[in-house]
């Protein structure tokens, strides 16, 4: 199962993290119609929830990725990962560190990293237990107020590691952006409000995914 994962997760393009659109009420279908156009990983990012809370959520998120064979994200709590048992935790820079949170999951789940510096983006690039991480924010951005933005330096950084550890652009990347984003040589990309706040998401999701699979990973 691993090694299925980790072959999906080498040919990501499209990373999506939403809340639980409980202002729209509509969630299946839009995890439906998102994962149909292209998002290859679906992140469930709402703070807050209680554990029992989160838990009934990632069920439909599970179902819709099942459905369209997308790969689940829980961000930072191992705890909840433990009990959902989804494709990836993903954690930043103040969570658990990689090796608890492999100890408590075992070797089957994937781990990602949040990096915003240089030095960070290095360090997971090369740090065991890593499957990938991600480098920003490119630009600020109010789902992460206050954190400063390292800009395309970060981007430019992690492109000439040249590892072969997948990672993706956050931060600000939405199809206006995009295009500048991969001169940088980012060639995967996380995104929020560019799908999230679309008038028509799924459409949003095709154009974004229909544009990165122009430039070969």
């Amino acid at each position: 199962m691993t090694d299925t994962r980790r072959e999906r997760l080498a040919q990501a393009r499209l990373y999506l993290c939403t809340d639980a659109r409980r202002d729209r009420g509509d969630l299946e279908d839009f995890l439906d119609a998102v994962l149909a156009g292209g998002v290859d990983i679906v992140q469930l990012r709402e703070k807050g929830l209680e554990a029992r809370e989160e838990l009934a959520l990632l069920d439909v998120f599970r179902a819709a990725c099942d459905r369209h064979g997308a790969l689940l994200a829980v961000n930072d709590r191992a705890d909840v990962a433990y009990a959902a048992r989804p494709d990836i935790l993903h954690l930043g820079q103040d969570d658990l560190s990689v090796p608890v949170a492999r100890e408590i999951l075992g070797p089957d789940v994937l781990i990602g990293r949040s990096t915003h510096s240089a030095a960070e983006a290095s360090a997971a690039a090369a740090e065991p237990g890593v499957d990938y991480f991600c480098c920003g924010p490119i630009w600020p951005t109010p789902t992460k107020p206050g954190r400063p933005a390292p800009g395309p330096a970060l981007l430019k950084h992690a492109s000439d590691l040249r590892t072969t550890r997948p990672w993706f652009g956050i931060g600000g990347i939405d199809l206006g952006t995009l295009d500048e984003v991969v001169s940088y040589g980012v060639r995967r990309v996380v995104v929020v409000r560019a799908i999230t706040e679309a008038a028509d998401p799924g459409a949003a999701a095709a154009e974004l995914r229909a544009r990165l699979d122009a430039t070969p990973l």
